[in-house]
């Protein structure tokens, strides 16, 4: 049950957040706004994939 949620939920980001990575930014130039989705955008994937 809770890899299906977050596996929702990596849908639900591939489609609203923007991926930094495509973009090319440098981590020692990201806002924290910024910092917070990518932290986010990675628990959310770890949890998917476990």
């Amino acid at each position: 049950m809770k890899k299906q949620v977050f596996k929702f939920l990596a849908k639900v980001n591939k489609k609203i957040l923007p991926s930094y990575s495509k973009q090319g930014l440098d981590l020692a130039k990201a806002t924290k706004l910024q910092m917070a989705v990518i932290g986010w955008r990675w628990f959310v994937t770890k949890n998917a994939l476990d």
